[in-house]
């Protein structure tokens, strides 16, 4: 036993201890001890002597570029190792142990920019607002200002820009620092051929239609950023990237190299959603990528919802094809079919639809589509049985500049829809619109704070309300609408306990959303819903409102999001809500 216990002590190691000391303060102090890998090293009970004395060696380097980045060029670092300087310890003899380390950092004095210059520029080449003769010299402002000269020359279609020389020198008796930059803009360049590499089944023809690279005009990054979007957004790729030819040819033309890797050919997919009142939403899809290696992509969705809930159940069965670049290099054929079946606190309805349709592509973020269909339902309302026959004309419009989809935390998004529908054998006919517009501001500290703001319009014009199918028609609660209030509980009293929904829609929502943690949010919310009888929304109308708190569990692709809401003014419910889901509510 003595002999275990002997053996056991000797495998075991202390952990060491590590102190800074500096006369810095504040930030500075701040950013040091994030730097120092020694400091992460204790904090991690890190007892091996080889990393440790690895840990302390790179701190020199590490230590110094803090103090850099912060103005300071005359700094003292000593680094002690058991009362041993670190930088003179070699990693072939080491101690058997270490105790301790204590840094030492002496910042000196902080410098400013005696000069500081960049020749030449480019037209309208807004440099660093504190790079500048007076302000304090943060290295990070350097090699700022050098990105940004040569990105401007790269716009005004010099790809080959690239620093030339450039003189840095730190005068410390004046305490300042002296910096001339020199950029080579090389010539003005055109784009040349678009060549493809890598895994990919796409046929280059189509490959070279759907990226569009126009040659032979002049050279711009923003087309290869829009390039890269069109070949992204058939969803064929999992790997996209260009890369421009080191020389130019003899033509001054730029070749551009398109590596590409193909995605796995089929995809299974599955989400859920909960809600205490709606009840459950399963959903699935199915799709086959590259179809007739065309880029071209196959999709079947399948959705049922209110699993549970105070309404009925809803099945929802669609198919989507999409060919991108066809009739035209920007233009992409989309053939849609859907049945569905609702089960709605005002309605029973089974409707079928099919549409052929165009997305245009506008602009980098934005999006434009058109098309005709056909509708086909059969209704079970207060009104009674009804059937209604339409020709469509889909046209749908958005604009995304949102910094991220599912966790905003600046930009728009605007999204609307237009739909004219022409009744056959005595539907009538008339136009709905609907519009989603939405924004996002975020403050305080690394924007801990975020303030999103959501409007929601909708009308119907050219036919009475009692003339449509239900499920055009608008209604307000839910998820979707009004938080806290029971799903679709606000439409159109038709007396005797009958209802419909309204010609119009006018909805409001706000939030505050507060990191609390790294991955954990708060947010409190508010949600104001109207629903009318005429086609201007929010003209003669009922409405409602709902409040509540959330949390918000970041995953990387997206927050979990849980909402506890109740009512806060109007008689269409009462309790609490709660809903489920992934990505914030808007």
């Amino acid at each position: 036993m003595f002999v275990a216990a002997a053996l056991l002590y000797a495998g075991t190691a202390n952990a060491f201890e590590a102190t800074l000391e500096t006369t810095a303060e504040g930030e500075v102090k701040t950013r040091l001890e994030s730097a120092s890998a020694i400091l992460e090293a204790a904090k991690n009970d890190v007892t091996t002597p080889e990393e440790i004395i690895a840990a302390v060696q790179s701190d020199y380097r590490a230590l110094i570029g803090a103090l850099y980045r912060e103005g300071y060029y005359g700094p003292s670092i000593s680094i002690r190792v058991d009362g041993r300087e670190g930088a003179d310890m070699s990693l072939i003899s080491l101690p058997s142990t270490i105790d301790a380390v204590v840094i030492t950092v002496t910042p000196g004095p902080r410098f400013r920019f005696g000069s500081a210059t960049v020749t030449p520029l480019a037209p309208d080449t807004q440099l660093p607002e504190d790079f500048t003769s007076g302000a304090v010299a943060k290295s990070g402002l350097v090699g700022e200002a050098k990105d940004v000269a040569i990105e401007a020359w790269r716009q005004a279609s010099h790809a080959k820009a690239a620093l030339s020389d450039q003189q840095i020198i730190a005068d410390h008796n004046s305490k300042t620092l002296d910096v001339a930059l020199a950029i080579d803009p090389g010539p003005a360049v055109a784009f040349g051929r678009l060549k493809f590499a890598g895994d990919t089944r796409v046929r280059e023809d189509r490959l070279s239609r759907i990226a569009n690279l126009p040659t032979g005009s002049a050279y711009d990054p923003d087309t290869l950023d829009l390039v890269t979007r069109r070949l992204q957004k058939t969803g064929t790729f999992r790997s996209i990237t260009l890369r421009e030819a080191d020389a130019l040819n003899a033509d001054g033309t730029l070749d551009i190299t398109a590596t590409l890797v193909d995605e796995k050919k089929r995809r299974l997919g599955f989400g859920a959603e909960l809600s205490s009142l709606e009840g459950g939403t399963i959903s699935a899809y199915w799709m086959h990528r590259n179809l007739t290696k065309n880029a071209d992509r196959l999709r079947f969705d399948a959705e049922i919802g209110g699993l549970g809930g105070t309404t009925g159940v809803d099945y929802t069965l669609g198919a989507t094809y999409r060919r991108p670049a066809t009739i035209t290099r920007k233009t992409t054929l989309v053939l849609g079919a859907e049945i569905e079946h609702l089960d709605e606190p005002d309605y029973l309805s089974d409707r079928g639809e099919f549409t052929i349709s165009a997305d245009v592509e506008t602009s980098k973020n934005s999006t434009f589509s058109f098309g005709f269909g056909y509708r086909y339902s059969e209704v079970e309302d207060s009104l009674g049985s009804r059937s209604f026959s339409h020709v469509i004309f889909p046209i749908n419009g958005s604009r995304d500049g949102r910094d991220n989809a599912l966790n905003p935390k600046s930009g728009t998004y605007f999204n609307a829809d237009i739909l004219p529908f022409v009744g056959v054998s005595g539907s009538a006919s008339g136009v709905r619109i609907s519009a989603d517009g939405r924004g996002y501001l975020s403050f305080g500290d690394d924007d801990r704070f975020t303030l999103a703001g959501r409007l929601q319009l909708g009308s119907i014009s050219g036919a009475d309300y009692t003339e449509v199918p239900p499920d055009l028609l608008f209604y307000s609660g839910g998820g979707g609408t009004v938080r806290g209030q029971p799903y679709q509980s606000l439409d159109v009293d038709l007396g005797g306990g009958n209802a419909t929904g309204g010609s119009s829609f006018l909805g409001l929502s706000t939030e505050l959303r507060a990191l609390v943690t790294g991955k954990i949010s708060v947010v409190g919310f508010y949600d104001l819903g109207g629903i009318g009888t005429s086609a201007l929304p929010g003209d003669a109308a009922e409405w409602h409102s709902g409040a509540g708190l959330g949390l918000r569990y970041d995953t990387g692709f997206g927050p979990i999001r849980l909402d506890l809401a109740g009512p806060v003014t109007g008689d269409t419910g009462d309790g609490i809500q709660i809903y489920i889901g992934i990505g914030q509510a808007f």
